[in-house]
């Protein structure tokens, strides 16, 4: 396997320069100092213990851990490959100084990771085990790795695949693999390439959509430890190695005796009912059975399955509801970051027309292919953000006959487009923030973009 840095272990003397002082460079950073090692930290947008990567000894460094905010592309990662350094993502560092002889799941995928890595947690939890559940949520996988559990769950992104090279989980899936993060991968080949690293080095279980042919491709070219399976996943009856359903019942014939005559029921489709208003949507059921497929390879039981799916509650900003008013519901998706996203949640309530807020950051993605998908459902469009166009254009070319307008940057911007989506909404409409863009161009994160939707429409007089 590539090992980029595998003579380096963070130890005394260890000296590792941390592009990124957010979470993940805290608490690289942290746990160097704790192992006797120097980190020096260095910030995207200017030093924090230096001014610039080019003021730094690059060849004073045994190693660089990287933040997703220092693309591959970035002068600063350009650097430190000239200088002949070993790079590692916050996950490979994680990994490196990991407690050993704990299994890892990775969950990864455009969409759905965080409900199914949070799904895995909850049926862990329901099956008796000890779990971490960390990655973009909870405590840094840095700190997650090095405590005592029974399992470590991890949500684990493009940007955190790419310079990730030794991680060896126990069982991991890729949701799915749709347009995203273009920008900091340079394509979507090269962002889907780095989707499929989440399968390098899997000791039992690739978990994979059965319906979805590119992620089954990045199974079958996968370098996996021998013995280890292909599991896949599929809303119908399922076949050998797979769990799917019956009869609104959740089947596995991968983790049984005898896969090919036998099947151990998990639950049903309605265990998940309370997360939704009306029918379970595929994509739910979907992480759902990931979930326990990445389960059922660490030893979770059956009836752990069940338990764990009918206490989950889905996070928060994912299709979160928050008050009716006027006869409309207001609902808060603002961990929608992509299309693909957005197409979930508008098949999500499909017997309602919808007042679309959207924008923010594209991250290089076009919307064309969304806009004729949804636009039978969208009575009138929002948009924010520093990138319109990237959502105006396709709606002014496809859905020309649907009303937009335009929210302009600056102080009370959610406020103002809250106003404006319930100047145009009906009763029985949806008022929709989904937004299919980062955040940060206005907001700290997309938690906080989403907390100032809610604050915004509790805030309206009836």
């Amino acid at each position: 396997m590539t090992d980029p840095g595998h003579d380096v272990e963070i130890g005394a003397g260890t000296r590792v320069l941390v592009l990124g002082v957010g979470v993940a460079g805290r608490a690289a950073a942290e746990v160097t100092e704790e192992l006797g090692g120097t980190a020096v930290t260095v910030d995207a947008n200017g030093a924090a213990d230096h001014r610039d990567v080019s003021e730094v000894d690059l060849g004073s460094f045994d190693v660089v851990m990287s933040s997703p905010g220092f693309p591959p592309h970035s002068d600063a990662v350009r650097a430190c490959e000239a200088a002949g350094l070993p790079i590692w993502s916050e996950m490979e560092f994680a990994w490196r100084v990991r407690r050993p002889g704990i299994p890892w799941v990775l969950v990864t995928g455009t969409n759905g990771k965080t409900t199914t890595t949070q799904m895995v947690g909850a049926i862990a939890a329901a099956g008796g085990l000890d779990v971490r559940v960390c990655g973009n949520m909870g405590i840094p996988v840095i700190h997650a790795g090095r405590e005592e559990s029974d399992l470590v769950a991890v949500e684990i992104a493009s940007l955190q695949l790419h310079f990730a090279h030794t991680i060896s989980p126990h069982a991991a899936v890729c949701l799915n693999a749709d347009d995203d993060h273009t920008d900091w991968h340079g394509s979507l080949e090269a962002y889907r390439a780095d989707k499929a690293k989440v399968y390098q080095h899997v000791r039992v279980a690739c978990v994979y959509p059965a319906a979805d042919a590119r992620v089954e491709a990045m199974v079958a070219e996968a370098e996996v430890v021998e013995g280890a399976r292909a599991v896949g996943v599929t809303l119908g009856a399922p076949g050998p190695s797979q769990l799917g359903i019956v009869d609104g019942l959740l089947l596995d014939r991968a983790f049984v005796a005898d896969r090919h005559r036998q099947a151990a029921e998990l639950g049903e489709v309605s265990d998940l009912a309370h997360l939704v208003a009306g029918d379970v949507p595929p994509y739910l059921a979907t992480n759902a059975l990931a979930a326990a497929a990445l389960c059922r390879a660490v030893g979770v039981p059956p009836e752990a399955v069940r338990d764990g799916l009918r206490g989950f509650r889905l996070d928060h900003h994912r299709s979160a509801w928050v008050r009716d008013l006027d006869g409309a519901s207001y609902v808060d998706d603002s961990k929608a970051t992509n299309a693909h996203a957005v197409e979930a949640a508008f098949g999500g309530r499909a017997d309602r027309s919808v007042v679309w807020i959207a924008g923010g950051l594209a991250k290089g993605q076009t919307f064309d292919a969304l806009v004729r998908a949804i636009a039978p459902r969208v009575r009138a469009a929002v948009v924010i953000g520093v990138d319109p166009d990237a959502l105006l254009e396709p709606l002014a070319t496809h859905a020309p006959e649907i009303p937009v307008v335009r929210i302009e940057p600056g102080e009370d911007v959610m406020r103002r487009a809250v106003i404006a989506a319930r100047g145009l909404a009906h009763e029985g409409d949806t008022v929709l923030l989904s937004p299919a863009c980062a955040s940060m161009d206005q907001f700290r994160s997309y938690a906080d973009r989403g907390e100032a939707f809610t604050a915004a429409v509790e805030a309206m007089d009836r």
